[in-house]
């Protein structure tokens, strides 16, 4: 397999650092608000990036944090006049329902900002032992001049950036580019005791704690927006690699941006949509679907109509594993035959495509096209009259890729909890009673009482076989 590199900037053979073992820490949200469309995406990418790992048989430890201490936090803690803490609370337990909803599998261990003060403040006395973090009345600094490789993961000369940095508000600094590890509370903050005095930590030097006490002083993976290359990741890797002597992280991986009908989301331009406010519109599988249909690096346009098409296209590899679910049910033949054997050994080549994409950099996009010739493999191949062990073959192979991208084809799309399957199968139960008694304006009343359901039915020779429009 092999991994776009940040650091590198190039594609690299993905070799880890223990033999079946992968460490990966994914850069996890602040939560003050629900997340939004453009956080959905690095759950639903790096989430698919494991799955893909474990499927290839490694053990997978992976960490995604939660900042539960932030300015942010804070102020719309005091806006609600609630405590920080319940704050906070409340929106790990929102984002974890729209993780669930989404498929994304629970992390190994989901670290609080809160909850790793004593590894953080150590990290940053090892920084001040070694020369390279400073402290001003209360405030500790990095100090990006002590680290000669600051700037090598985003790609940013120092010079240039102390040159194009605006006078620097903070005269405490050293160095326009320095930045803070620890900050002495405000009145009314929540704080925490150091050698420096009460306070809290800065944004950056969290992840850096969190990453060493979960997964040890070097990671395999270490991956998030692209937002978060500069200045967070960057300053991980200068303030992990000072305190840990070693290489921080050995790849990087960051997907690109979520445009909204080819602009960049920002709440100024009042483009800006909350997952559980698109979910009220489109379900969360559509959404996961959506987002794996383009490769994780580029950027992605959303609009109603282009997830409007990721849903149809969604529902038409359904209906094919609901028509082979069919055919599987009601076949008359149970034992495969030689024939279909030879189609089970060609249909191998849909698998084989699909790792071929995947350990291309994550490509998911030619991954689901892969997907897509398996269906149509399908539907033209299994047939009223094949075994029962054939469409089986196929079906649990189809799912099975599915299962990769964190996507259930046999789930209900438009109900998760197939509540409106079980009342379409029992008005098609009334429907086919109907017939046979010959009430024929009743069996059609039924029918268009489906069609407005938004359900089609074809009559076969097995039985009434149903879909979604």
């Amino acid at each position: 397999m092999k991994i776009y590199n940040t650091m590198s900037k190039r594609k690299e053979e993905f070799v880890p650092l223990e033999p079946g073992k992968v460490k990966m820490y994914v850069c996890g949200p602040t939560v003050y608000n629900f997340i939004h469309i453009g956080n959905a995406r690095p759950y639903v990418v790096f989430d698919t990036m494991r799955r893909y790992l474990e499927y290839k048989g490694y053990e997978v430890q992976y960490i995604q944090n939660f900042t539960d201490v932030d300015d942010k936090i804070i102020n719309r803690a005091n806006e609600e006049n609630v405590t920080m803490e319940a704050l906070a609370n409340k929106y790990i337990e929102e984002v974890l329902k729209d993780a669930e909803g989404l498929n994304v599998k629970k992390a190994t261990h989901h670290p609080r900002v809160t909850e790793e003060m004593p590894q953080i403040i150590e990290m940053i006395t090892t920084l001040m032992d070694k020369g390279f973090a400073y402290e001003k009345q209360g405030t500790v600094y990095f100090n990006t001049d002590a680290f000669a490789d600051y700037g090598k993961l985003s790609h940013k000369n120092l010079e240039d950036l102390e040159a194009g940095a605006r006078v620097d508000v903070d005269s405490l600094k050293e160095h326009t580019s320095d930045f803070v590890l620890w900050k002495p509370n405000k009145p009314g903050e929540p704080k925490w005791e150091s050698p420096w005095g009460s306070g809290r930590p800065g944004w950056h030097i969290e992840c850096s704690a969190m990453a060493k006490r979960y997964l040890g002083e070097t990671i395999d993976i270490h991956a998030g927006g692209e937002d978060l290359i500069f200045p967070h990741h960057e300053n991980e890797v200068a303030q992990s690699e000072c305190a840990n002597g070693t290489t921080f992280a050995k790849y990087w991986m960051h997907n690109g941006f979520i445009n909204v009908d080819n602009q960049k989301m920002s709440k100024s331009k009042g483009n800006f949509f909350l997952l559980r406010d698109i979910v009220e519109s489109f379900p969360y599988e559509v959404v996961r679907f959506f987002i794996l249909s383009g490769h994780y690096r580029m950027p992605i346009n959303f609009s109603d109509e282009l997830v409007k098409s990721a849903e149809a296209s969604l529902t038409r590899i359904k209906t094919a594993v609901k028509n082979l679910q069919f055919k599987l049910e009601n076949a008359s033949c149970e034992k495969i035959s030689d024939e279909e054997l030879k189609l089970v050994d060609e249909a191998k080549k849909f698998r084989a495509d699909f790792e071929e994409s995947m350990d291309d950099d994550l490509n998911t996009a030619d991954a689901v096209t892969a997907i897509f010739e398996f269906v149509k493999f399908a539907n033209i191949n299994v047939t009223d009259s094949s075994s029962k062990e054939f469409a089986e073959k196929i079906k649990s192979e189809i799912n099975l890729l599915g299962e990769v991208l964190g996507l259930n084809f046999e789930q209900d799309t438009k109900n998760e909890n197939n509540e409106d399957a079980k009342k379409i199968e029992e008005l098609i139960a009334k429907r086919q009673d109907a017939r046979k008694a010959k009430d024929f304006g009743a069996a059609d009343k039924i029918r268009n009482e489906l069609q407005e359901m938004g359900v089609v039915l074809e009559d076969t020779s097995q039985g009434v076989r149903w879909s979604y429009k």
